[in-house]
This record gives C-alpha cells, structure tokens and sequence, in this order.
C-alpha cells in the first residue's frame, strides 16, 4: 500500500517564494499608504483643532495648511522605503481666478526654505524642463499638462470655497535599478496617495474658511451685544435720570395743586399767585423735557420739521438772552454779549436756532457758579458762529468724545447730581447739522468751555425755497396784519368745544368763557351732530383722538355738508409728530394747535376765526 506524506514537497517553498514576497510587498506598500494619509488626516486636524481651542479667531491660514500637507508627504515619501522617492520634488502652485497663469508659493525639501531664490529642482512637460523656485510663474496649460501625462505629476484640488485654484505638484525621481522591486509597488500608489491627500487638504481648507466666517460672524455678534449691553446701560441710566427729571416738576406741581386746594388753608393773594407761578414754571420745564426727547426721535427717524426764514440775528440773540437773564442773576453771575455789528441776517429755523442757543446756554449755566456766562457772535466767512463761554468747572479732555453722545451725562461736582435727560448736546449737534454747520467745543478744567455753533448763512436745504421766502416776505409786507379783537359780549359768539379730556375741556372752557365766548363743550362725535341741530357755532374745536372714533372722519364729514361746510375747523391734539399738522390740514381743518394747550396761542386762534365768521 503506498504511503502519502503530510509534508509538502522539497521543493514548493521554492515555487511559493515569489509570490507570497510579492504579497508582502503589496500589504506593505498599502500599510504605508493607509498611514501616511492617517497621519496627513491627524496633523490637518490637530492643527485645526489647535487654533480652534484658544477662543480668539482661527490664526491658521491656507499657507500653513499647504505646508502641512507638504511636509507630511515628504515624511511619507521618505518612510516608502524607496530611497530615490525621499528626493522627490513638491510644490502648490496657486492660480486666481480666470487667470492662465499662477505662481509657485510652497516647496518642501530645499536647503534654505526661506529663501526666495531656493531652488527645487526642474520638472519636465511636453519635453520641456521647468524650474520649480518659490515665486516662479507656471502657466496654467503646463499644470493641466502635468495632471494628465503618465506618470502624472501635478494634482488639481477639488473648487471649495476658496478663492483660487490650487494644484500640488509631485515630481519623484527615477529609482535605481535594485530597488525596482519595492518601488514597482509603491510606484502604483502614488497617485492614489496624492489624490487622497489632496482631498484631505481641500476638505480641512473647507472647513477653515467655515469656521473663519462663524467666527467673523460670533466677533460681529459679539461686538453687537457689546454695544447692546452698552446701549441698555446708557438707556437705562436715561431712564433712571428722566424719571428723576419728570419728577421733580410733578412734585412741584402737584404739591402746590394740593396745598392750594387744601382745607382751612386761605393764602395771601400774594401767595396765591407765587404758588400758581412755580406751578406753571415746573409746567414748563416739565415740557421741556417731553420735547428734547420728541426732537431727538424725530431726528433719529428724519421727521424733524424745519421752517426756514430769514432770521434777524441780534434781535433772535437778545431774546434768548433775556430768557437766561433771571437765572444768571440768581446764581450771581455776570451775563457777557458780544455779536458783530456787521451780522444782520441769516436763513435758518429761528424756533431751532434759539433752542440751540438756549441749550448751550443753561448748560453754561448750570456748570458755572462764579463768573461769567456769555454768547460772542462772529462773521466767519460765509458761516456766522455763536460762541457760548463759561467760567465755570470745564470739562477733562478724555471725556470731552461722550458730551455728544446719547444719554450720555458727565459726573460734576458743581451740579451735585445728573441734571436734564442728557439729550440737550445730542439734539443741539443734530440741529446743527440739520442747517448745514457743525460744533466744536474747547475746555480746561477749573478754566471754563466754551462751544461754537458755525451755521451758513444760507443753508443748502434752504436754497430751493429762498424763492417761496421771498415771496411769502413780500406778501406779508403788501398785506398789513389785521389785530383780532375778542368780542367781550356774551352773545358775540358760540364755541362748540370737542374733548373727551375732563381737565383740558375745562381748562379751555372757562378760558373761553372768561373771554366772552359762550362754550359748549361736548365728549363725543355723535353728541357733535346732536348740538349741531340746535346751533351753529362760529368756530369748532376737535379733538383728533377720540376714544370711539376718529375726529379726522369727523371733520371730513362736516367738509361734505353744505351746511357745515364753512364753520372755521380747529384741531387741538396730542398730535405733534412731523406730518400730524399737514394730515389734519389735509382732512379739512383751518388750522392745528397741539397740546398741551397755550391759552394765550388758543385765544389768538379762535379771535381770528370768530372775527372773519363775523365779517
């Protein structure tokens, strides 16, 4: 019986040799591949990762990720075990967009790296040698040559977000004839090992510009709470402080409202009239208030109305004057002017310009309690400057940016507390502004300030209507003002009175009343129609805001009626932002007065309109 041995032949190790070398050789080659692009993927990540970890913005950039890419595949080059691949050439060219030719910006493997004349080596294309040295042009044919001769030597990065085109280029030297076995191995995955790391490359570069936006984004974001945090304080201190304004001329209103009507307490008449007095200056002031915040949101949305006419100067200036006289006196301070005599006119709101004048004015006042105050007014050229001066405090040159800012108030000890809404400068710079000129301000501590206001004499906006001034002067000079006399009897006139406002129709009707107007005072549209049947009143007050209808609708239904057609219409309203008094001119009325009501202004009105009903 023949025997069969368990054990191979002799000689089949010899057979197996060749292939299972080969096989070696295979796995080797690909453990390679698989670890040199792990290590490529590691870097990119860690890089990333790196600046991502140190919460400022990413201060890796797309040259330190291609260095990266090229550094680690010569790492890689080197550790194939191919000797001659270790001397391989690389570099990144880099090409703008719809451009045919870029520039060598990256190399590897070069003695001096930073040296701009550091030489690579040379590269053929379509047999011809070109020389790889940083800062050299290549054009954008031999790059696409490159990526499509055999062996391939250039490859192009995928289109990300970046604004170029990039391609790597890979030049391995020919291997000596004794390492022809290894490297006919790993020869074939070189391809496969730059197309790979170029993708790696082209997706972290991805990401980079990702995050760089998310992070531009976060610091925009950022630096928008910053400034809302900031706005919300400075509001919120507006808050504080206004709340604080208003207050203390209610307290001052309603304590004597309440004094006065107190039981068992009789006054003198002396009294009485000095009660009614602080009354009606904490009133005042009180407006004042209301109306700096009103110009600032009218400013702010461009709704500011501005009557341009033109001014006489020094008559605008001694009025103003004349305001802050008393309170001047009452500090013990000297009140200085000096306006140039050869300053006559100029075009400007002169309601703007005083209230500028007067903001610079009280504040002078108010930082000042030895001295002087005063306003010096100068021709400049073809500007006029009022100049506003102190002696007071003055102001420390690193707070002197925040005077012009909203909300905005600077700690003095003269003024012992925050005065005013901080809004004063604010409204005066934008006024400013508004006619075409500008405000400087100079200050020394313990020295005085003072602030100029440089306006045009004749300011741009101004211009269009210089034609429809001078019209409207020469008309009011043909046309010679008509004094209204209030008719004293009773029985002269009837006043039909709109308001639902309890006080305010009150205030008006004994007002009228005492003048000799028979009033008759009704709360609503309906109960209007109703009166109508009975009378016909010489003039109509409306109330615009009504609580169940519109005093608009009403007056244009009282335009639609022959019968009601010519009854003078006066609209009194809460209305007072821009385009409230063109709306109720255009709805029918003849004229607007906003509240809260000026009983001297409210007589004036009514006292044209009764005596043209009765001419």
């Amino acid at each position: 019986m023949q025997q069969h041995s368990s054990f191979p032949e002799p000689n089949s190790q010899v057979d197996e040799g060749p292939n299972l070398l080969a096989t070696i050789r295979r796995l080797s080659a690909e453990l390679w591949l698989e670890r040199s692009l792990k290590q490529l993927q590691n870097r990119l990540n860690d890089s990333l990762a790196n600046a991502l970890s140190t919460h400022e913005p990413v201060i890796i950039s797309e040259a330190e990720v291609f260095q990266t890419l090229l550094d680690e595949l010569q790492i890689a080059l080197k550790a194939s075990g191919v000797e001659t691949f270790s001397r391989s050439c690389l570099a990144i060219a880099v090409v703008p967009p719809q451009a045919i030719v870029g520039t060598i910006y990256h190399l590897s493997n070069f003695p001096e790296k930073d040296s701009q004349d550091a030489w690579l080596g040379e590269i053929i294309v379509e047999q011809r040698k070109l020389s790889l040295k940083l800062s050299t042009q290549i054009k954008l044919q031999d790059l696409q040559n490159l990526e499509k001769q055999v062996p391939q030597k250039a490859w192009r990065f995928p289109d990300s977000s970046f604004p170029f085109t990039a391609w790597l280029i890979v030049d391995t030297q020919t291997p000596q004839l004794e390492e022809e076995g290894l490297v006919n191995v790993t020869a074939q995955l070189i391809p496969q090992l730059m197309a790979n790391a170029v993708q790696q490359c082209a997706q972290i570069l991805g990401q980079l510009t990702q995050i760089q936006c998310l992070q531009k984004s976060s610091q925009h974001l950022k630096k928008f709470n910053q400034e809302l945090e900031r706005t919300n304080q400075l509001k919120n201190q507006f808050l504080a402080n206004t709340s604080h304004e208003i207050r203390t001329p209610l307290s001052s209103i309603l304590g004597f409202t309440q004094l006065l009507l107190a039981k068992g307490y009789d006054p003198t008449q002396e009294k009485h009239q000095e009660y009614l007095n602080i009354i009606l200056s904490s009133g005042k002031h009180l407006l004042a208030l209301i109306n700096d915040i009103l110009d600032l949101s009218k400013i702010e949305a461009d709704q500011l109305e501005v009557q341009w006419e033109e001014v006489n100067v020094k008559e605008l200036c001694h009025n103003v004057l004349a305001l802050v006289k008393e309170k001047t006196s009452n500090k013990g301070l000297k009140l200085r002017q000096d306006i140039d005599d050869k300053i006559t006119t100029i075009v400007a709101d002169s309601l703007r310009l005083k209230q500028m004048l007067l903001n610079l004015l009280f504040n002078a006042l108010k930082f000042t309690n030895t001295g002087s105050v005063g306003l010096k007014v100068q021709l400049n050229g073809s500007f006029i400057n009022f100049t506003v001066w102190d002696t007071g405090t003055g102001i420390p040159k690193e707070l002197q940016s925040q005077l012009f800012q909203p909300y905005c108030q600077i700690a003095n000890a003269v003024t012992i507390r925050g005065e005013g809404t901080g809004l004063g400068l604010v409204v005066t710079k934008k006024l400013t502004e508004i006619h075409g000129g500008w405000i400087e301000v100079e200050s020394d501590v313990d020295k005085g300030s003072q602030f100029t206001i440089a306006l045009p004499l004749i300011p741009t906006p101004a211009l269009q209507q210089l034609p429809k001034l001078a019209q409207k002067n020469e008309t009011q000079q043909e046309q010679p003002v008509v004094q209204a006399s209030v008719p004293l009897s009773p029985a002269a006139a009837d006043i039909l009175l709109l308001e639902d406002d309890l006080p305010n129709a009150q205030m008006m009707q004994i007002y009228l009343e005492k003048l000799g107007y028979r009033v008759t005072w009704v709360k609503s549209a309906a109960e209007v129609w109703q009166v109508l049947t009975q009378m016909s009143p010489s003039v109509i007050l409306i109330d615009i805001q009504l609580p169940q209808s519109n005093g608009l609708e009403l007056v244009q239904q009282l335009r639609r009626h022959q019968q009601y057609r010519e009854i003078p219409l006066i609209a009194q309203t809460a209305m007072a932002m821009k385009g409230d008094r063109e709306t109720c001119l255009r709805a029918g009325v003849n004229d607007y007065i906003s509240k809260p009501i000026d009983l001297y202004q409210l007589e004036k009105i009514v006292a044209k309109y009764v005596c043209q009903k009765l001419n």
